[in-house]
């Protein structure tokens, strides 16, 4: 429930100071921490370490 509390408060912010180039910003990031989430406990963790 906080989680989603907070992804409002941050899109309500995104629309009041017009700041929509945070949004690719964040989503990039989300991103990458998911990939190193993921991979870490996989057989692909090997081949990512060059790319970290």
């Amino acid at each position: 429930m906080a989680m989603w509390q907070a992804f409002k408060e941050f899109m309500v912010f995104l629309r009041r100071e017009k700041k929509w180039w945070l949004l690719p910003v964040v989503a990039v990031l989300l991103l990458l921490g998911a990939i190193i989430v993921f991979s870490s406990s996989s057989a692909l963790a090997p081949f990512m370490y060059p790319f970290m």
